[in-house]
């Protein structure tokens, strides 16, 4: 995986990764495509973006990897040399240490565990409407 975690919305009957791009009176999204498609200008080898108003979108998530370790919930961050960065989900803070999880901010909780030791890695959608976006 190269995208621990960002914005996808469905255009046209297609899945784009996305990046938000508000202006003055609406949000707008930056479709982005490894390929040449119509109506997308290429800024750089291997990168195509159109920016479309959020409205002609059949969906927009936000998407984050999440996983299990030593039980408890996590969501991947980054990968190093065979280790993933996980910050933990469970909201404990008493498990958190128990973990010998390292404490970044308040209520954030980290640590590098090694990939094989994670399971049940997956992609999590959480849908934004236009209650969240105000459109």
């Amino acid at each position: 995986m190269t995208s621990w975690h960002g914005y996808r919305a469905r255009w046209n009957g297609e899945e784009y990764p996305v990046s938000p791009e508000p202006h003055a009176l609406e949000l707008w999204v930056r479709l982005r495509s490894e390929t040449p498609r119509d109506g997308f200008e290429e800024v750089e080898p291997g990168c195509h973006v159109r920016t479309v108003p959020v409205e002609e979108c059949e969906s927009l998530h936000f998407v984050t990897v999440v996983c299990r370790w030593r039980d408890e919930p996590f969501q991947v961050h980054d990968e190093r040399d065979g280790r993933l960065l996980l910050e933990y989900l469970g909201g404990s803070a008493l498990k958190a240490r128990d973990l010998g999880l390292d404490r970044v901010e308040r209520g954030v909780w980290r640590a590098w565990a090694p990939r094989a030791e994670v399971t049940g890695m997956r992609e999590e959608a959480v849908p934004l409407t236009s209650k969240f976006l105000n459109v």
